[in-house]
């Protein structure tokens, strides 16, 4: 690492430990040629996630719109926001261990259900009334009855 004072090469690590945020190492240098310490940060580069969208556009991933879909399908329910960003958590630790570069939002959306399903019901069918666009009463009814079927289970 150079030395950020005098632009030697010749620095070592004097402490090591994980960063605030935990999702990166903070490193405390010495310049063997100046004497002066300085603080670096490392961080594990992730390969940036690419979500193909129903009309074939393509953006990058962005958790704060899984966030902001089940924020609103948990509105005024009894779940908290440690649940949430739980679910959160699991829906992208699922995506990211797919090890793919691109995903199509339509597995994003049935990740999500599938994580709904299992917190709160009233939730996951507002979710799924918007994620799957119910035409009419009688596709919302299929998917109820679905519902109560595997509750019964």
């Amino acid at each position: 690492m150079k030395c950020p004072f005098c632009s030697k090469e010749n620095t070592r690590v004097i402490d090591s430990r994980p960063a605030d945020d935990n999702s990166s190492i903070r490193r405390r240098r010495l310049c063997d040629v100046c004497g002066k310490r300085f603080t670096t940060y490392e961080k594990v580069e992730t390969i940036p996630l690419i979500v193909i969208k129903k009309d074939n556009n393509r953006e990058q991933y962005d958790r704060s719109k899984i966030e902001a879909g089940v924020l609103r399908a948990c509105h005024k329910r009894p779940v908290s926001a440690n649940e949430i960003n739980k679910l959160i958590d699991e829906v992208e630790n699922e995506i990211f261990n797919l090890e793919e570069r691109e995903i199509e939002s339509k597995q994003i959306g049935e990740i999500v259900m599938d994580k709904l399903k299992d917190l709160e019901a009233v939730a996951y069918v507002r979710f799924a009334s918007v994620y799957r666009e119910f035409k009419d009463v009688n596709t919302f009814m299929e998917e109820l009855t679905k519902l109560l079927n595997n509750e019964k289970k």
